[in-house]
């Protein structure tokens, strides 16, 4: 009788060849609906709203000024607080933050910075005077007050 042996040639390798493919389909798909917040918000925002509304050419040029009771009242207290950035500011620091914002621009640009202002619908009008006040000496002359737009049915 012949000897017959059982001979398999089957290894356990997992094909790797797409492997690089798949990965950066993959990165590119998280790359492109991947939105990275700019700052963290900290104060109520419950923007007014309006009927007419015009959008803004170069968002680049943008600067935002947040105005509102602060979020966390337990630690800041219930008075309408002045964010910048990621922090909470004073009436008196607003120039230096105007100010540091034309600088992160180049020169041809810094006349035509625009600052936005996102301020709560409940908050007195005396610290929005303020600001604007401040942004006069800033000589930051182009402000922007952001609302929601409302259906109009006239």
């Amino acid at each position: 009788m012949p000897k017959f042996g059982k001979k398999s040639n089957t290894s356990q390798d997992i094909p790797t060849a797409a492997l690089p493919d798949i990965i950066f389909m993959l990165l590119f798909f998280f790359m492109v609906t991947t939105v990275l917040r700019e700052t963290d918000i900290m104060v109520k925002q419950k923007l007014p709203k309006a009927a007419q509304l015009t959008k803004l050419e170069r968002k680049s040029l943008v600067s935002y000024i947040y105005i509102g009771e602060p979020k966390q009242s337990s630690l800041f207290g219930k008075e309408p607080k002045i964010q910048v950035n990621d922090v909470f500011v004073e009436v008196d620091e607003i120039v230096q933050f105007v100010n540091q914002e034309k600088d992160k621009l180049n020169e041809a640009e810094r006349d035509q910075i625009t600052m936005s202002m996102k301020v709560d619908v409940d908050s007195k009008m005396g610290i929005v005077s303020d600001v604007q006040q401040e942004l006069r000496e800033a000589n930051a002359r182009k402000i922007l007050y952001s609302s929601i737009q409302t259906s109009s049915n006239i």
